[in-house]
């Protein structure tokens, strides 16, 4: 297990770590970083803009934060390993890392995870069961964030799927400088 203040140190300096096929954990600190603006910069599918009016979903928060780990690991290519399941998890207890979940009739079909230090969040994965799920809790997120004062969405890499959110690319030196400025933030994600 990757112990937690090494994990927290690793974020506020802008590294994250990714098992590797022979289980082996890498670090990494793309340039150019990815991030998805919560202000005006982000975007709502037109899809998406439909199922949020019919709402079928209920979102939750970190009510099954290790079995949202577990199902974002399900994938043909995962970086998701029983060492950074545990390591986040650990993060999970000591209140940095959350899960934010999409519910219907009763069953979990989608959500995403990532880890909460000052005004940042560090998105990492995210799936869904049912169509537009993940997009729900993602949209959910960014809510969140709105109203809890944080100003830093980190998404790592840019994915086609990000884009649509309004993800853009920004170069590492750019992010450090927007890390440094929220991660001492005093914000909250749960009470």
């Amino acid at each position: 297990m990757i112990p937690a203040p090494l994990l927290l140190h690793a974020y506020r300096n802008a590294i994250f770590p990714m098992a590797m096929e022979d289980g082996e954990i890498a670090w990494f600190s793309p340039n150019p970083r990815a991030i998805i603006p919560i202000d005006e910069g982000f975007h709502i599918p037109h899809g998406l803009k439909r199922t949020l009016r019919k709402a079928p979903f209920e979102i939750r928060i970190n009510v099954d934060f290790e079995e949202v780990m577990r199902r974002c690991a399900v994938r043909e290519e995962t970086w998701i390993n029983e060492e950074i399941i545990a390591s986040y998890v650990q993060l999970h207890e000591l209140g940095y890392a959350h899960s934010l979940e999409t519910w219907r009739d009763g069953k979990l079909a989608g959500g995403l995870y990532g880890v909460a230090i000052g005004g940042a969040f560090f998105g990492e994965s995210m799936f869904h069961e049912v169509t537009d799920a993940s997009k729900v809790a993602l949209y959910a997120l960014v809510m969140r964030m709105r109203e809890r004062g944080y100003s830093l969405l980190d998404t790592q890499w840019m994915t086609p799927h990000l884009a649509t959110f309004g993800a853009l690319e920004i170069p590492r030196s750019t992010y450090e400088l927007r890390l440094r400025a929220c991660v001492d933030d005093a914000c909250r994600f749960v009470d």
